[in-house]
């Protein structure tokens, strides 16, 4: 199956390269950056001191070549790839987070002419996290607060995170709401005693932290908390490894790292 890559020069597009390199089902036919990038015209596997033959382009027709993208980077840009992808028929792994509503309808439109895979978290180990917390919240659907904490490197530019999101989605789902009309996304000031049924949101950012994220189910006399802690980015690429190779043969429909792992 053959792999393109955006955001080659960053720190996880140089993870996403060197997995799709080591992978013995995986070949790297395009690896792509922003226009202006240093990196343009280098060997993608520089890096590594891999001589691949694939130079870092710009030119978003590269496309062609790849049967599926794999896309780290920011909304616009990922929007602007997932034109391409459409235009050259190509399948798109999105874990780009921040999208506005309209942007994620924009990538369900695209979903009916390609296949694509989007998900806040490539991780294994955070999907598995969101199935116990969709079991947690069916058995606590009464008498607990549930507050999400998040904190990530300071580079990180949205908040809360999309993987914060998601369990704010999964716990409100789980008690039949939409998340926006319980969520907390903010304190300051008197604000008075917590609302029940609201699930709040705290979030920080700081030094090098890669992700941490946990929910807390608070009740009297008792406190449960679920947590996931990550110590390298090296699970969102492999998962990405395994994202791609689900959407081999497909050839549209929108996906979630659920449905790449069958525990839907």
């Amino acid at each position: 199956m053959r792999i393109a890559i955006t955001g080659a020069d960053g720190r996880m597009g140089r993870m996403l390269i060197e997995a799709v390199l080591n992978h013995p089902e995986l070949t790297l036919t395009v690896a792509l950056d922003r226009a202006g990038s240093s990196s343009i015209g280098v060997d993608a596997g520089a890096f590594l001191g891999r001589d691949t033959g694939i130079l870092i382009s710009d030119d978003l027709a590269l496309l062609e070549n790849a049967d599926c993208l794999i896309d780290f980077t920011r909304p616009a840009g990922t929007l602007a790839h997932l034109d391409a992808c459409v235009a050259h028929h190509t399948n798109c792994i999105i874990g780009t987070t921040g999208f506005s509503d309209d942007e994620k309808d924009r990538i369900r439109q695209a979903s009916e002419s390609i296949a694509i895979v989007f998900a806040p978290n490539m991780s294994v180990g955070v999907n598995a996290t969101l199935r116990l917390l969709e079991v947690a919240a069916k058995l606590m659907n009464s008498g607990f607060d549930v507050e999400v904490f998040e904190a990530h490197h300071r580079n990180k530019v949205d908040a809360p995170s999309g993987t914060a999101l998601a369990m704010g989605e999964t716990v409100a789902n789980a008690w039949g709401k939409d998340l926006n009309d319980i969520a907390d996304w903010a304190r300051h000031g008197d604000t008075g005693a917590r609302e029940t049924g609201h699930i709040g949101f705290s979030v920080v950012r700081g030094g090098d932290i890669i992700g941490d994220h946990t929910v807390y189910f608070c009740g009297d006399g008792e406190r449960i908390e679920i947590s996931h802690r990550s110590s390298s980015r090296t699970t969102y690429a492999q998962g990405s490894m395994r994202a791609a190779q689900f959407l081999a043969g497909k050839q549209k429909g929108l996906y979630s790292m659920q449905d790449v792992l069958g525990i839907n």
